[in-house]
C-alpha cells in the first residue's frame, strides 16, 4: 500500500439524532482532505454509543447505527465494502408476557484485537453516520468518535481508492 502518514492521531466526534421516531437519518462528517495532494484518512478505530431503545412491554424495539465511507439510504452492515463500523441495541419483548423483556447489544469491536494496521481507508472528503430506531416512542440517536490519521497516497493508490469508493457506493 503506497501511503505515508502526515499527521498525528486525530479523534473526530459526532452526534446524530433521528429526525423523528423510527426514521432513518444520516449526517455527513467532513474530513477536509487535501484532494489535490492525494490525502486520505486512515481509520484506526471507531466507537458508536447508541441511545437506549424504549422498553415497551411485549414489543420489540431497537436502535441501529453505521459509519460508512459513502452516502447510504439505509443502515448498513459489515458485508458492505464501504462500512467502517456498526452497532445495534435491541430489546425483545414477549407479547404473551409483557413484563418479560431481554436486551441485546451487537457492535463491531471498537478497536480490532488482531494486528491490523488500520480498519478502513477513506479517500473521499467525507464519511457518513446513519441511525435508525424501530419500535420506539421517541427519536433516538448515536454519539461516537472515529480515530485515525491523515496520510498522503501515491497517485496509483489514491486513484484506486477513490475509484473503489465511488464505484461501490
Amino acid at each position: 500500500m503506497g501511503f505515508k502518514k502526515t499527521s498525528d492521531l486525530i479523534a473526530i466526534s459526532f452526534d446524530v439524532d433521528e429526525s423523528g421516531a423510527n426514521t432513518f437519518t444520516q449526517d455527513t462528517v467532513a474530513l477536509q482532505l487535501d484532494v489535490l495532494n492525494n490525502e486520505i484518512f486512515v481509520v484506526l478505530a471507531a466507537d458508536l454509543n447508541l441511545s437506549a431503545p424504549d422498553n415497551v412491554g411485549g414489543t420489540n424495539s431497537e436502535v441501529r447505527s453505521s459509519i460508512t465511507a459513502t452516502t447510504q439510504t439505509a443502515i448498513q452492515n459489515l458485508s458492505n465494502t464501504n462500512t467502517i463500523a456498526v452497532a445495534q441495541d435491541a430489546i425483545r419483548g414477549d407479547a404473551a408476557q409483557p413484563s418479560n423483556s431481554v436486551a441485546f447489544t451487537r457492535a463491531a469491536e471498537e478497536s480490532y484485537s488482531g494486528m491490523l494496521d488500520y480498519i478502513a481507508l477513506i479517500a473521499t472528503n467525507n464519511f457518513f453516520v446513519q441511525v435508525k430506531g424501530n419500535g420506539n416512542a421517541g427519536a433516538k440517536g448515536v454519539q461516537g468518535r472515529v480515530y485515525g490519521y491523515r496520510a498522503r497516497a501515491d497517485a496509483s493508490t489514491y486513484a484506486a481508492l477513490v475509484q473503489s469508493e465511488v464505484l461501490s457506493a
